[in-house]
C-alpha cells in the first residue's frame, strides 16, 4: 500500500509526543483559575478526560468544551494552559514516544520528505524543535497558529502541492484521518494516541506503536 510513498505528514501531539504529559497539569491550573473565579464548577479531571483536546486547536477546543464562556475568560484561560505547558517544556518534562526519533532519522535516510502540521501555537512548535532538533528530521514544520487556526485539512490543502504526491498522513486524531480524506491522501492511524477507535475506523492503515512505520515505509 505504501510503496511509492515519498511525502509523510506527520502530526505532533500523540503522533510523536506523549503530550498528556505536560497538557494535564496544563488544563487543570486554567480550570482551576475558572473555578476560583466561579465560571466553572469545582471537578478532579481525569488524564483521560482531559486526553480528549489534544488534537484540537485552541479556538475548536474551547469552542466545544465552555462555548457559552465570555471571550476575555476563555482568552484568559487558554492563556495559562499555554504558558504552563511552556514551562512543563522548559522543565524537561516533555516525552517523546520511545523509538520515535530513530523512526524520524530512518525516514529521513531513506529520503523521504518528512513534513510536521501540528494544530498548536508557533511558541510551543518552535520550544519542540529545539528540545528534539526536529529541524535535523523535518523538511518543514506547521502549526495551526501560522494559519489563524483553520482546519489541519485546509492547511495540508495549502501546502500539500510543494511536495511529491505520494503522500501519507499519520496521526492519532480525526483531524489528522479527516486531513488525508479530504486531500485524497493514504492516512495511517496511530491507536497508542488520544484517539478513540470510532474516530480512527476509516484510517486506511493503524499502528499500535511508531516503530511499525520502520516495517511498512
Amino acid at each position: 500500500m505504501f510503496g511509492n510513498i515519498k511525502t509523510i505528514f506527520f502530526d505532533y501531539d500523540g503522533t510523536l509526543h506523549k503530550s498528556i504529559k505536560i497538557y494535564a497539569p496544563a488544563f487543570r491550573k486554567a480550570y482551576q483559575y475558572l473555578v476560583d473565579n466561579e465560571f466553572a464548577k469545582d471537578r478532579k479531571w481525569s488524564d483521560q478526560e482531559i486526553s480528549y483536546w489534544l488534537g484540537f486547536s485552541s479556538k475548536d477546543m474551547w469552542k466545544e468544551f465552555m462555548p457559552d464562556l465570555d471571550e476575555d475568560v476563555r482568552n484568559k484561560a487558554s492563556k495559562i494552559i499555554g504558558k504552563e505547558m511552556l514551562n512543563q517544556l522548559s522543565d524537561g518534562k516533555a516525552q517523546l514516544y520511545d523509538g520515535a526519533i530513530e523512526v524520524l532519522k530512518y525516514l529521513k535516510d531513506k529520503k523521504y520528505k518528512l513534513l510536521f502540521v501540528s494544530n498548536c501555537g508557533i511558541y510551543y512548535r518552535d520550544m519542540a524543535r529545539e528540545l528534539f532538533n526536529l529541524d535535523n528530521y523535518f523538511e518543514e514544520m506547521v502549526c495551526s497558529e501560522e494559519y489563524n487556526y483553520i482546519p489541519k485539512h485546509e492547511i495540508v490543502k495549502k501546502i500539500k502541492d510543494k511536495y511529491p504526491s505520494e503522500m501519507v498522513i499519520i496521526g492519532d486524531r480525526i483531524q489528522d484521518i479527516e486531513a488525508g480524506i479530504k486531500n485524497e491522501i493514504n492516512t495511517i492511524a496511530c491507536n497508542f494516541g488520544y484517539g478513540s477507535k470510532d474516530e480512527l475506523s476509516s484510517a486506511d492503515y493503524e499502528i499500535s506503536n511508531i516503530a511499525e512505520l520502520m516495517k511498512i515505509l
